[in-house]
């Protein structure tokens, strides 16, 4: 038997990796759980049956004198985008859509509010049914969208023909591993991350870029800047004009950027330890190194915010003060309210995405892009297959969207402990993560705090990064709340129209303020969040200084953007 036991193990890992491709990723016994337990609380609530069954005869009453009347059919949301065109207004295109908008309307009636069931079992179920119902919308088919029905007469189908050699162009580059369609035009040194600079540093997971000053006089403490390892660090460094790094150069500050290396197979047993300590912690000695008795201002974007908060509270609790202050981006502390990514994320779904990892040492870069776009999937899927294929259009690709095709693997342990420690059990939040068996507390963390957070934010809601106020026990904590989403909200440059925030600070000992509270209260300033971020960062610093010396051998150094930046 116990031979047997041994010819068999590593298949759950096999087996998962091909239910993955069938199920988008999610665990297919999670799903079934989820499912099982809303139908049997709705088999055995007959007040839920009663109510449906009214919900559905008003429903079709209201769709039939809508029909007739020729009036407009609201969802939940009001008016549908989709549906949103004249064609869509003329029968029968018009019978077609406000059909399909009833029955979705019903549908997620139906899933909702189910006496008993979970909360994250009923987000799953009502997420999933959203998801077919979505693929199932008439505005998909040709025949039954009316737009795409008169572009291919006007133009006699060759939109069709431009769609399908879009289509084979789009699945030549899956088989072949290549980047989309227009990406290409964007290249790391060559049209983004194009700021001066040079690797400092560099170890197994990280290499270490100084940016040159821009200014004859610099501010005397440097800014460190820890992006999240799941995407490349150049976000922060995009094209010259909304380049975060090129202004805070221009501000007369001295930056340091980690470069994360893009995981292989070697790298699959590296864990949150090995990210803290070769990542955040090297980065830090090399940088007091090179820049001697000067404290740091440290900037942590996503993940990256989230492992720099573990580190400035590692650091302080035994007793280093290199920290001048600190600033998370877009970056959670605790994850109970984590956002609709929390739908992938339970211990049936994470022991499967485990034993998938398992048989690949790593996560790939498609099935972690795939859960995102699947959170807003008729503007990052329907939408853009209707407009690719069907009207045979590409959309022209911005730097940010280049740079969103841009990703990276996740080592198998790191992504494991990740999801485990913090998502699921959000030990650091509640005292419990350790380092090494040291106890690492979010209240040892005790210098000046700047914390941003978007309102759109589908992956860090702002919610849940304003929730840091908790457990501080920062001298001060000054909050800012930025429009736009998690990537856009933070790249958010001087003269981009549209911009806006609320900003709000609380010292130490001041009464806290709940978040609605500070929404409604707060005025909200036009422009962008950088510049009052800055003059915070000069409040904080010292007199400028003439620029600082390298300290590492010119000719052993490698310009920016460096080597890990451009592994496949």
């Amino acid at each position: 038997m116990h031979e047997f036991s041994r010819k068999i193990k590593g298949l759950d890992s096999v087996l998962h990796a091909y239910q993955g491709r069938f199920f988008m990723n999610m665990s297919p016994t999670a799903i079934f759980l989820a499912y099982a337990d809303w139908a049997c609380h709705f088999i055995n609530s007959p007040e839920k049956q009663v109510e449906t069954l009214d919900s559905l005869i008003n429903g079709l009453v209201k769709l039939s004198r809508d029909i007739y009347a020729g009036q407009e059919t609201k969802g939940q949301n009001g008016t549908d985008p989709r549906f949103s065109s004249y064609g869509w207004q003329r029968f029968p295109f018009s019978v077609t859509y406000k059909t399909y908008l009833a029955a979705e309307y019903f549908l997620n009636h139906i899933m909702s509010n189910v006496n008993g069931v979970t909360p994250h079992h009923e987000e799953m179920v009502c997420f999933i049914t959203r998801q077919m119902l979505q693929a199932m919308a008439p505005s998909n088919v040709i025949m039954t969208n009316p737009d795409i029905l008169e572009l291919t007469l006007g133009t006699r189908g060759q939109n069709l023909v431009q769609g399908s050699m879009n289509f084979i162009d789009d699945c030549s580059r899956l088989a072949q591993g290549k980047k989309p369609a227009g990406t290409e035009t964007f290249q790391p040194g060559v049209n983004v991350a194009v700021t001066p600079g040079t690797v400092v540093f560099k170890n197994r997971l990280i290499e270490l870029i100084r940016y040159a000053p821009s200014t004859d006089i610099v501010y005397a403490e440097p800014v460190l800047i820890v992006p999240a390892w799941i995407m490349k660090y150049y976000i922060l460094d995009l094209s010259e004009h909304n380049s975060l790094v090129r202004f805070l150069v221009d501000q007369g500050h001295t930056v340091f950027m980690i470069s994360w290396k893009n995981p292989g197979a070697e790298e699959r047993d590296l864990g949150m330890v090995d990210y803290l300590k070769l990542g955040v912690i090297e980065a830090v000695n090399a940088v007091s190194a090179m820049i001697p008795g000067q404290q740091i201002h440290s900037v942590g974007y996503c993940l990256g915010g989230t492992l720099l908060a573990i580190a400035v509270a590692y650091l302080e609790g035994r007793g280093d003060a290199c920290m001048k202050t600190m600033t998370l981006l877009a970056a959670q502390t605790d994850f109970t309210d984590a956002g609709e990514l929390t739908l992938f994320i339970d211990d049936s779904q994470v022991a499967w995405l485990e034993d998938l990892m398992n048989s690949q040492n790593y996560l790939k870069t498609d099935q972690m892009a795939g859960a995102f776009r699947l959170l807003r999937a008729n503007e990052l899927i329907w939408a853009d297959i209707i407009n690719t294929y069907l009207r045979g259009e590409r959309t022209p690709v911005s730097d940010l969207m280049a740079w969103n095709a841009d990703a990276t693997r996740m080592p198998y342990t790191m992504h494991s402990e990740y999801l485990r420690s913090l998502f699921l059990q959000n030990d650091l939040f509640e005292g419990r993560y350790r380092v090494e068996g040291v106890p690492v507390a979010l209240s040892n963390i005790h210098v000046p705090v700047f914390l941003v957070a978007t309102r759109k934010d589908h992956v860090a809601p702002w919610l849940s990064v304003y929730k840091f106020y908790l457990p501080s026990d920062a001298a001060s904590v000054t909050f800012v709340l930025t429009s736009g989403g998690h990537n856009a909200g933070i790249i958010s440059e001087p003269g981009h129209p549209g911009r806006s925030y609320q900003i709000a600070c609380r010292k130490e000992g001041e009464t806290y303020m709940d978040p609605k509270t500070f929404e409604e209260t707060t005025p909200v300033n036009k422009g962008s969040w950088w510049i009052p971020w800055q003059m915070w960062l000069a409040e904080h610093s010292g007199a400028k200084i003439l620029p600082p010396g390298y300290q590492t051998d010119p000719q052993k150094m490698i310009p920016a953007p460096g080597e890990y930046v451009l592994e496949k």
